[in-house]
C-alpha cells in the first residue's frame, strides 16, 4: 500500500430529503424541497440563487439554527434533527463560525471583547490572548480598545471573521458577507476569507449572489424555488 496517497476527504455534512414549509392563511408555502446534498471536510461551496430562492433558510437549517420540516441533517455524524435546541447550540459553539452580512457584533462590546466571546463561552482561559493574536492576523492589532460604531463597515467585517475563525471551527456558515460593503472593501474581505479558511482547513458554506465570489469555491450549488437545480465543480482560488 502506498503510504503516501491521500484518500478523499471524509463526507462532514449530509443532507437528504430535506424540506422546509411554513402555514400561511393561503395554506402551505414550500420554501425548500427534497434537497440532498453532501460537503467534504476542507470543501469550500458556495450556495446561489435568486432572491427568495431558499438561500439563507438552507444556510439556518444546516448551521441548527433551524429544524427542517421533514428530512435529515448529519453533522460530523451527529443528527441535527433529532437533538434538542441546547444540544444543537452546543454543536454550534463546538464546531461552527459565522459571518453575517450584518456583521452581528455586539455595541457594547470592544472588538477584542467581541472575539473573545465564543472563547469565553467555551470556558478558555487564554482567551485575551488568543482573541488579541487573531485581530492582529486579521490586521487589526490597532483597533483592540474601539467600540463597532468607531470601526467602517470593513473593520466591522475583520472583527467578525476573527470572532469566526478564533475557536478554530470546523465548519464556516458566511451569510452574504460582503453585501453590505462597498467593492473595493469587499474584495480584501473575500481574500482574508478564502485565506483564513485555507490556513484553518475549514469547510467553508458561502451563500452568495455574486457569481464571480462563488467560483472561488470549489463547488457551487444552484438553488430555484427552493430545489436543488444545479452543481458545478471548478478550481477554487479563481481570480475574480
Amino acid at each position: 500500500m502506498d503510504m503516501g496517497t491521500v484518500g478523499p476527504a471524509p463526507v462532514l455534512l449530509e443532507v437528504s430529503g430535506l424540506h422546509k414549509w411554513v402555514d400561511t392563511a393561503e395554506g402551505l408555502l414550500h420554501i425548500l424541497t427534497a434537497v440532498d446534498l453532501a460537503i467534504n471536510s476542507a470543501e469550500s461551496v458556495a450556495i446561489v440563487g435568486a432572491s427568495g430562492s431558499g438561500k439563507s433558510t438552507l444556510l439556518g437549517l444546516l448551521a441548527g439554527l433551524d429544524l427542517p420540516s421533514a428530512g435529515r441533517i448529519l453533522l460530523d455524524g451527529v443528527s441535527l434533527t433529532e437533538l434538542s435546541e441546547d444540544g444543537r447550540a452546543d454543536m454550534r459553539s463546538r464546531l461552527i463560525g459565522f459571518v453575517f452580512q450584518s456583521f452581528q457584533l455586539i455595541p457594547s462590546l470592544t472588538a477584542l471583547e467581541n472575539t473573545m466571546l465564543p472563547l469565553e463561552l467555551a470556558g478558555r482561559r487564554t482567551a485575551r490572548n488568543e482573541a488579541a493574536t487573531m485581530l492582529e492576523r486579521v490586521g487589526l492589532e490597532h483597533r483592540l480598545r474601539h467600540y463597532p460604531r468607531q470601526l467602517s463597515g470593513g473593520e466591522q467585517q475583520r472583527v467578525a471573521l476573527a470572532r469566526a475563525f478564533v475557536t478554530n471551527p470546523k465548519i464556516l456558515f458566511a451569510d452574504e458577507p460582503t453585501g453590505n460593503l462597498d467593492r473595493h472593501t469587499g474584495q480584501s474581505i473575500i481574500d482574508l476569507l478564502f485565506q483564513l479558511n485555507l490556513e484553518h482547513r475549514t469547510t467553508l458554506i458561502l451563500v452568495t449572489h455574486d457569481e464571480a465570489l462563488a467560483r472561488r469555491c470549489a463547488r457551487t450549488v444552484r438553488l430555484d424555488a427552493g430545489r436543488v437545480v444545479a452543481q458545478s465543480e471548478h478550481a477554487p482560488g479563481a481570480e475574480l
